[in-house]
């Protein structure tokens, strides 16, 4: 008994799977990063953990700590002499290991704010307090004796890293990712699988000739779309990023970049490994079905 579609039943199939991998990729991914990093406090403090040497993130804490101090004081016609001392201090001191350790303890600390904040209530930004960071920064200056140390105030300062408004217009999709957990990126290979079998059918099954160049023809679809869906969920990478960065205040962007950044990266990573995967199976399809049509007998041989 063979298994057989009809040819516009199955082709029409082949573009819906084929659309639907395209949509999961982006979507599979998205899920599989709220679940696995953005929600798992040792993975989120990992991914941030390499900008406490970022220049933009150590400039960005050294001139919030430095504004917040030099509200508390007045040294007359020494105010910018002794701001750029006390700010140079605090560059130095992000330097430092100890640097390192108050950045990651403030991120671990932050991070049950900032996943609460992305499923919370309407009008709250999402932001990372620097309170630890700076009594750390206080305590350090002191130490050493630095002028005007103990007027550093350790209160919440913080950086920015969604407004309010950016905030209430993507909780919602947060809320749909966390939903969706890991299986949208579980279904995204079923779904290829699922295409190229359907060619199958289309052709016959296996085991007869002619469902070889159908097969094939899928498999270089499947991966056509595998590649599209990764230049899409780049797009959407690209894309967030500008939204979020827009509104977030000019003396802490840079800093709310590198953060974005830093805690995309896997995404971007994901993003070029399934664009290169998706392409080379393509090619390699495409090559197999070219060398098997050469080699197809011609008429009157046998």
């Amino acid at each position: 008994m063979r298994t057989h579609l009809p040819a516009g039943l199955s082709a029409g199939l082949s573009a819906v799977l084929v659309v639907l991998l395209a949509v999961l990729v982006p979507v599979g991914a998205l899920s599989a990063w709220v679940d696995l990093e953005i929600d798992n406090t040792d993975r989120y403090v990992e991914a941030v953990a390499p900008l406490a040497s970022d220049p933009d993130v150590q400039s960005t804490v050294t001139d919030l700590i430095t504004d917040g101090a030099m509200k508390q004081i007045d040294a007359g016609p020494l105010q910018d002499t002794v701001r750029d001392f006390l700010r140079r201090a605090v560059l130095s001191f992000t330097t430092t290991d100890a640097f390192q350790d108050a950045w990651n303890a403030a991120n671990r600390t932050a991070h049950e704010a900032v996943t609460a904040a992305l499923d919370g209530n309407t009008g709250e930004a999402v932001t990372i307090d620097l309170a630890p960071v700076t009594e750390q920064v206080k305590r350090n200056l002191e130490e050493n004796g630095v002028p005007f140390a103990d007027r550093i105030p350790v209160q919440h300062t913080d950086i920015t890293l969604i407004s309010a408004d950016r905030a209430d217009q993507l909780r919602q999709t947060f809320r749909l990712l966390r939903a969706g957990s890991i299986r949208p990126a579980v279904a995204t290979p079923v779904i290829a699988l699922l295409a190229v079998a359907v060619a199958w059918l289309r052709g016959g099954g296996p085991g007869r000739r002619r469902s070889w160049p159908a097969a094939l023809s899928a498999t270089a679809v499947t991966g056509l779309g595998l590649a599209l869906g990764a230049l899409v969920l780049r797009a959407v990478l690209a894309y967030a990023r500008d939204q979020v960065l827009s509104e977030v205040p000019d003396s802490e962007t840079a800093g709310a970049a590198a953060v974005y950044d830093a805690l995309t990266g896997s995404l971007r990573t994901t993003v070029w490994t399934v664009f290169g995967v998706g392409l080379a199976v393509a090619l390699c399809a495409v090559l197999v079905r070219l060398r098997t049509a050469r080699r197809k007998p011609g008429p009157g041989t046998g």
